[in-house]
């Protein structure tokens, strides 16, 4: 049998023979492609090139494209499982001609790899045309030798392709392959007429020949082009003879793994075939995404991640599976494509973390939802109901994070429908209410500040790579109330713009230049400095003396001793990415930066917090590279040489033609616009000051360089001298000083609760004489003087031993304000009520709520004077 790797090395060979160059697959994520969520087509990475917009050097390609499909037009995902092709992950073989060869070549060549590459019988295949096009309907019975009663043509909606309403555009030819009778839908089943399994397309070829106009004229290319796709999961099923996808080499030991962990065996049920194949394809969809640089969150492709995550555990669930199981389906993945793709490999130890954290955290969210959302649906089945509201699916992922396609899911099982526009409604609602709350913040865009300078084209050239100094006229005053103005006098605030400036504008994460403006008529000084627009800088300046005019000559001075503790924070944040690379693993990318002349901030992709020894190891290697004096060079490259250099480029940032790439020799290589250091040795030292979690897979360090390290060191020290006066101790006693004063608050601490305890408890002969008797059940309702809910449960303890059968509750007013209520039944009335049953009344009347088990149960409030109240509620539900 041949396998899918061998496809994909046997197709890329192939062209490759043919004058075909091998490019790798580009990433999930589409590089300056902003219309695009995922890579979904394998002539993604080449859209510029068929509009003309780049040119790579070659004029014919291959690839074996990874691609994720799972919103917009391309949504395969509540299909996946349950059909035999639909996937959120797949490879799309592919091979381009870029205005070099075209129709006849193309049949030529596709027609030679499927009959004689990988030996498809020539009678199982047939080719269709668009309705037009008579010169491919000619190639096929010319190239292929096939008669024209195996060509069909069909119209638009199947056989042309536009890369949107304007630009490329052309007739496609399929390839399709019959898979047999035994497959067919009937009598009428046939090319073209019924959507059934027999006829297979295989590979669509696109013919790209015509430029759409917006007349609706469609105009010959200068340059015609060939787009391919087939689809190696399709291709690998018809050769390996399955009818599923799923069948394959390349899912079959996914699921082996999924079922084993289960215990399971994979063609038993349909439900457990579906629940296998979810996680398979789920399984390679998530090791992908993680190679590729996503993280789970809450929006954009982070949701998406965490979305497949949630939908496997799902299905998890649906087939016994409790524990976390993903990371070793997606460990699998790993061990089946990492040959191809080894992105997995390098990846894998923190892919496998990460999935399991998620898993551990949506556990909980997933059982609470679930049973919150089977009640529902008992409840609705009782009363006949088959819509659950929008506002019940909202409040479920607003509260509890429960996906609405899990609702979809578990309520369609049961033939009940949800309200998915009445949910929408709710999430606009929560929108524009955070949208609300963000402009009352008072924050002011400076796109809309300056909007009136961008759209008249006003520009500043920045000249402070060079100098600290410069002379320039001043082109705009702004008022702080933002009205363009001629002047700004003594004690005013607002923005110059001038023509050149060597000051920094706030971007890429550092803090933008200090300093002053000064002109024959005044002197401003410059508070910050921000980006109004990519090409013109805004001065945030407050008037010290005399006044600024529009149209002055003025001297612009940045702050250097300012512009340097920044520059030493910046360069330190490169070597501190490096060091992490260095030490936690190849997955670690920036997720965010803030550069001031104070400290520096850094989060990056990780998923555990890092271990003493390792924040040692990371501070030590920024030193060591300190220590060098290694120069630190600037270069300003194409983007594609600064890449082929192995600069390191942001993950998510968009790049122009040309970037800006700073470079420490031998240590760290990467894109920034931002100030820097000549030489490491300028930063003086490194000081790592914190570590923390900032999102569910992000890290923060936090550091400080220069003197500001000795600033730190200083404040330290200060409050080392002050710990050891207070605790009377000598250098090197403190922390068994402490211990033993720790030691000391615990035994007193544990004695305190013990007498508290035995004052409660003994409480309990004087609280019996308050025993009543309704409808024949002995009850005890009384308030206890109990510092502390543990207090409080010791009294309880007491009190039940003294009632064997009957009912007893109890509360206590606590610091605060508050009170702890517990109530108590014996195990012989469960049959009329349960604890949880009858504290849920009475914690209402304390303002607070709670549960427990059926012979305990416990809750907390706030309002004490509902005491009496909350045991009138107890007495009335005894009471029947």
């Amino acid at each position: 049998m041949m396998t899918a790797h061998e496809i994909r090395a046997k197709f890329l060979d192939f062209f490759a023979a043919q004058g075909h160059q091998k490019v790798a697959s580009s990433p999930l994520i589409p590089r300056e492609d902003p219309s695009l969520l995922f890579t979904n087509a394998g002539m993604v990475q080449f859209k510029k090139v068929f509009l003309g917009q780049d040119k790579p050097g070659y004029k014919r390609a291959t690839t074996s494209q990874k691609c994720l499909r799972v919103g917009g037009k391309h949504n395969d995902l509540e299909n996946v499982g349950r059909t035999a092709r639909h996937h959120t992950f797949f490879e799309m073989l592919g091979n381009f001609s870029f205005g070099d060869y075209f129709k006849e070549d193309a049949i030529r060549f596709a027609w030679t790899f499927l009959t004689e590459v990988i030996g498809l019988d020539k009678s199982r295949l047939y080719a269709t045309v668009y309705q037009d096009d008579d010169e491919a309907f000619g190639l096929w019975q010319k190239v292929a030798g096939l008669s024209p009663d195996r060509i069909y043509r069909l119209g638009e909606k199947d056989n042309f392709w536009s890369m949107g309403d304007t630009g490329p555009c052309g007739p496609c030819s399929e390839i399709m392959y019959d898979r047999g009778e035994e497959v067919s839908c009937g009598p009428d089943c046939g090319i073209g007429t019924c959507d059934c399994d027999r006829y297979l397309e295989i590979w669509n070829l696109v013919f790209m020949q015509y430029d759409q106009l917006e007349s609706g004229e469609r105009v010959a290319l200068p340059r015609p082009s060939i787009d391919t796709g087939m689809g190696l999961e399709r291709i690998a099923a018809v050769v390996q003879g399955v009818h599923s996808n799923f069948d394959i080499d390349l899912f079959q030991t996914i699921i082996a793994t999924a079922a084993s962990i289960a215990g399971v065996t994979y063609g038993a049920t349909d439900e457990q075939d579906t629940a296998l194949r979810v996680i398979a394809d789920h399984s390679r969809a998530v090791a992908f995404l993680v190679a590729d640089g996503v993280m789970p969150s809450n929006e954009g492709r982070g949701y998406v991640l965490r979305r497949l995550i949630r939908r496997a555990l799902r299905f998890g669930k649906l087939i016994g599976l409790s524990d976390p199981f993903l990371f070793k389906t997606a460990g699998t993945v790993v061990e089946v494509m990492g040959d191809a793709y080894p992105e997995l490999v390098a990846t894998r130890d923190f892919m496998e973390r990460m999935v399991r954290e998620e898993e551990e955290r949506f556990g909980v969210t997933l059982d609470k939802g679930l049973a919150i959302l089977a009640e529902e649906l008992d409840r609705m089945e009782a009363a006949g109901e088959k819509t659950i509201t929008g506002q019940f699916a909202f409040k479920l992922y607003d509260t509890y994070g429960f996906p609405l396609d899990i609702v979809n899911d578990v309520a369609g099982k049961r033939g009940i429908t949800t309200d998915e526009d009445g949910y929408k409604a709710c999430m606009a609602e929560q929108k524009a209410r955070a949208k609300k709350a963000w402009k009352g913040s008072g924050e002011t865009d400076p796109a809309v500040l300056f909007l009136e300078l961008l759209e008249s084209g006003m520009k500043s050239r920045f000249v402070g790579y060079e100098t600290l100094t410069a002379q320039s006229r001043v082109n705009a005053l702004i008022s702080a109330e933002g009205q363009a103005v001629e002047r700004l006098t003594a004690g005013e605030t607002g923005y110059a713009v001038c023509a050149v400036t060597p000051f920094y504008g706030e971007s890429g994460g550092q803090a933008g230049d200090v300093g002053a403006i000064t002109t024959l008529t005044g002197n401003a000084t410059v508070t910050g400095t921000i980006k109004a627009g990519p090409e013109l800088t805004a001065h945030h300046i407050t008037i010290a003396a005399g006044e600024i005019l529009l149209d002055q000559e003025a001297d612009l001075a940045v702050d250097t001793a300012v512009r340097a503790a920044t520059a030493r924070n910046h360069t330190c944040t490169h070597l501190l990415h490096k060091a992490l690379k260095n030490v936690l693993g190849s997955h670690v990318n920036q997720a965010g930066s803030l550069v001031t002349p104070d400290r520096l901030r850094f989060d990056f992709t990780h998923i555990a917090a890092m271990t003493p020894d390792e924040l040692s190891r990371v501070e030590d290697e920024v030193n060591a590279a300190i220590l060098l004096d290694a120069p630190v060079t600037t270069e300003v490259l194409p983007l594609e040489a600064a890449r082929a250099k192995g600069a390191t480029a942001l993950f998510g940032e968009k790049y122009g033609d040309t970037v800006r790439v700073v470079e420490v020799p031998g240590v760290s290589m990467e894109f920034c616009g931002g100030t820097h250091l000549s030489a490491t040795g300028q930063a003086g030292s490194f000081l790592i000051l914190a570590e923390s979690g900032v999102a569910a897979g992000t890290r923060r360090i936090e550091a400080a360089t220069g003197l500001n390290t000795i600033k730190h060191v200083r404040e330290m020290r200060g409050e080392l001298d002050e710990s050891l006066h207070a605790a009377k101790a000598k250098a090197g006693e403190l922390p068994g000083r402490i211990k033993k004063l720790q030691d000391d608050i615990r035994a007193l601490t544990k004695e305190k609760e013990q007498l508290a305890a035995k004052l409660a408890s003994g409480q309990g002969r004087d609280l019996l004489s308050g025993l009543e008797e309704i409808g024949g059940v002995k009850v005890l309702c009384a308030k206890v003087d109990a510092p502390n809910i543990k207090a409080l449960r010791e009294a309880m303890d007491d009190l039940r031993s003294k009632v064997p059968s009957g009912v007893v509750a109890i509360a206590a007013e606590q610091d605060g304000g508050k009170v702890s209520l517990i109530v108590a039944v014996s195990k012989d009335l469960h049959g009329r009520f349960t604890a949880p049953a009858l504290i849920k009344e009475a914690a209402a009347a304390v303002g607070g709520s709670g549960g427990g088990r059926p012979d305990m149960a416990q809750a907390g409030g706030t309002n004490p004077a509902g005491i009496e109240e909350a045991f009138a509620k107890v007495r009335a539900v005894v009471a029947g």
